[in-house]
């Protein structure tokens, strides 16, 4: 008797696993437009080809929850290493896995568990690849712990999109999470908000006072900021810090636990290094979860038509949620910004307010710290000259004297200034209104 349940309850044949992808695509749902709704076939989920970009804690749902809706072809990077500290929401990773690369063991585990799917890991940076390799996909799914890396895809597949070749706009699904907090949203290049539309959402975290780094820390914070600000410069100025590079955090982490250990103040780690220097905010295993599902929810409509996606054009593109109070979240359309330097069609410099007697390093500073800006290194130059090229150590050398003269004395009211990161291929114009 239970023999003939079990057997009546799983369909045979080789489609047997996918009987509820095939219903979900051959009914309409309750918000979906008779007209317009076209049945979709599990087909046309198998033969797209996406991209994922991270393989972490958002990485690890994403890539099982596709491998699950269908998808046969995903290609996932991520430049990480696997550390003990992972395991505990990263359950593609095992302890035997520690030292391994993410986007490989999250590949093999995948693959091993869903049969007919194939992941094709790749393990570096996603500056590594050019154009030509975002053109293939079709679409692009991000897990990302960074801005910086969020704001450099968005722009590459921005500046992808050519109106003579419908093929070349790549659909962005982007989730994040913060401890209880997260958001999904998707991006149409050129049509829909952008990543850097949006980026005043994300505001830099409060800076610590350069005073109180250099002369009395109270937090183990304190320390490794005043390693990784004044430190570094004081002892290493001449090699660029690289945050992922395990042997500068070493070094940082090292200059941090002597300096706490003079002030007697406890707690400073490896780890805590580490994410006070990356801005790694604690994740939670479960807001990782729904971030993901909803992401995942998103491609699957966008492959399948199944319903209207995230994103349409004239509806809601971003999903908020929070779990921190009961559990809540909503939709609401972001309004592409008609300045935005990717984006924007309005090439106009935008009008950034700098205190009279503001210094060029001030104005730096100011750079780093406004929502819509977060330039980290900014390189800075009128129409005329350079004042302050952080890109090349030589040009450095020779606009250095510059950061000291006040901004009045090397721009006038009104004038252009064009700023380069070369964390983005992307300029950004601003014109200088000195406050009274």
């Amino acid at each position: 008797m239970t023999e003939t349940l079990t057997q009546s309850a799983v369909p045979a044949g080789p489609r047997a696993r996918w009987t509820y992808l095939d219903k979900i695509l051959s009914r309409p749902g309750p918000f979906t437009d008779p007209d317009a709704f076209v049945p979709g076939t599990i087909e046309s989920v198998e033969r797209a080809k996406i991209l994922v970009i991270g393989a972490g804690g958002l990485g690890c749902e994403i890539l099982k929850n596709l491998a699950l809706s269908g998808f046969k072809d995903i290609h996932v990077i991520d430049m990480d290493t696997i550390d003990v500290s992972n395991l505990n929401r990263q359950f593609l990773f095992r302890a035997a896995d520690v030292g391994s690369y993410k986007a490989e063991v999250a590949a093999r585990f995948v693959e091993k568990r869903v049969k007919g799917v194939k992941i094709t890991p790749y393990c570096g940076k996603i500056q590594d690849k050019d154009e030509e390799y975002y053109m293939q996909f079709a679409m692009i799914v991000c897990g990302l712990d960074s801005i910086e890396a969020r704001r450099w895809i968005n722009a590459t597949l921005v500046g992808m999109v050519d109106g003579e070749n419908p093929d070349s706009l790549k659909p962005l699904i982007d989730g994040g999470t913060e401890g209880f907090k997260g958001q999904a949203r998707v991006i149409l290049p050129t049509m829909t908000s952008c990543i850097e539309c949006q980026l005043d959402m994300h505001a830099p975290r409060a800076a610590v006072p350069l005073c109180t780094l250099a002369t009395i820390p109270r937090q183990p914070q304190h320390c490794i900021e005043w390693a990784h600000i004044i430190a570094w410069e004081e002892h290493r100025k001449d090699i660029t810090l690289d945050t992922d590079d395990p042997e500068h955090i070493t070094w940082l982490y090292t200059q941090a636990l002597a300096r706490a250990q003079e002030f007697n103040i406890p707690g400073v780690t490896y780890a805590m290094t580490q994410g006070v220097v990356k801005n790694i905010i604690p994740a939670i295993a479960s807001t990782n979860a729904i971030v993901a599902a909803a992401c995942c929810n998103e491609a699957f409509k966008l492959s399948s038509n199944a319903n209207p996606f995230l994103g349409y054009p004239g509806t809601p593109n971003y999903m908020m949620y929070t779990g921190d109070e009961s559990v809540y979240t909503y939709t609401f359309e972001h309004q592409k910004k008609d300045d935005c330097p990717v984006c924007g069609a309005d090439t106009v410099a935008r009008p950034i307010e700098i205190p009279a007697n503001a210094t060029l390093r001030d104005f730096v500073d100011l750079l780093a710290e406004r929502p819509e800006a977060q330039l980290k290194k900014p390189s800075i130059r009128t129409g005329e000259k350079s004042l302050y090229i952080q890109s090349l150590a030589d040009l450095e050398r020779q606009t250095r004297g510059n950061l000291d003269k006040e901004m009045s004395d090397l721009v006038e009211e009104g004038e252009e200034m064009v700023v380069t990161d070369k964390a983005f291929p992307t300029q950004f114009k601003y014109k200088a209104v000195f406050s009274k």
